[in-house]
């Protein structure tokens, strides 16, 4: 493999990787509050069906991207209302939450243009060039081309980062998924940090279905979230609940979604559901893999909000 076809094979790693990025850090937060949303995968789906009908019924993708904030935001209320205020099964209202998404997406999309498993062409974001990027091997080639919205997903790994280690309202998060109730004890509202958390969360995920439709396929087809949601959930674990782990790991599953898409395009002689099935077995390996790192989970993940 030649230096341009690694420099472009890392450039649609980065470009796959950002949605799984953003979802990640998404639930990475949700997690280390103490709520497991499983519900990503619908999140995401809501959010690429939004991002492309606002942006192509006003003719702008920023327009869409907020449309698309929009709407992952209110799915996400949803889910916090029925699991943490209500203190129903996270697991069980996060599945709900899939399978509304994608039932409510096919249904809206064929209503709102009349067709079915059509791709569109809505506007797209244009590159963020940085020029002086380019005369440098891989990382060039590799993040000279990429959408704002790639950049922005980088940049919120040392941001979260930052905010987890060194920040009264991080260090108040992490208590509230660690020791809720000296959490409460200190004064602070775990019901409210794990609403906030979520709250975060809805705006990442609606980054991440922006990113997919708008970036990375340029319309919208049902199902079209293949798994992802599912994927960040193993990010999450192989990351060990860390900033910089998860934007490995996200980079990880971009690879290999990229090498998917560059031995199909190539015509090696492979069979094609065996190289569609990569990301998923990558997934499991992953899972069985870093099983062990369910024990560095906070500690109260999954545990609803006690009432005195």
């Amino acid at each position: 493999m030649d230096l341009e076809h690694a420099g472009q094979l890392l450039a649609a790693s980065v470009r796959m990787g950002t949605p799984l990025l953003y979802l990640s850090l998404a639930e990475l937060l949700a997690e280390r509050s103490g709520v497991v949303n499983v519900g990503l995968e619908g999140l995401l789906l809501i959010g690429c069906f939004a991002s492309v009908c606002g942006a192509v019924l006003s003719g702008s993708a920023l327009i869409g991207t907020l449309i698309a904030i929009l709407a992952s935001s209110v799915l996400m209320m949803g889910f916090a209302l029925v699991a943490v205020v209500l203190r129903q099964n996270q697991v069980l209202v996060g599945t709900a939450i899939n399978l509304l998404a994608l039932g409510l997406s096919g249904t809206l999309f064929r209503a709102v243009f009349g067709v079915t498993g059509t791709v569109l062409a809505p506007p797209e974001f244009g590159s963020f060039r940085l020029n002086w990027l380019e005369s440098v091997p891989l990382l060039g080639p590799a993040l000279c081309d990429q959408a704002g919205l790639a950049w922005g997903a980088l940049l919120l790994v040392p941001l979260v980062g930052g905010f987890l280690r060194w920040t009264v309202p991080g260090v108040a998060l992490e208590a509230a998924g660690q020791l809720p109730k000296a959490a409460e004890a200190e004064g602070y509202s775990v019901l409210r940090i794990r609403l906030a958390a979520l709250a975060a969360g809805g705006v990442l995920c609606g980054l991440a279905g922006a990113q997919l439709a708008l970036v990375h396929a340029h319309g919208f087809v049902e199902g079209m979230s293949a798994g992802r949601g599912f994927i960040a959930l193993a990010i999450v674990i192989f990351g060990r609940w860390q900033p910089l782990g998860v934007l490995g790991a996200s980079l990880f599953f971009g690879l290999a979604w990229a090498l998917q898409y560059s031995l199909q395009a190539q015509g090696h002689a492979v069979p094609y559901q065996l190289v569609r099935a990569v990301p998923y077995g990558l997934t499991l390996l992953v899972l069985a893999i870093a099983g062990g790192g369910a024990r560095k989970a906070p500690a109260a993940l999954g545990k609803p909000v006690e009432r005195e």
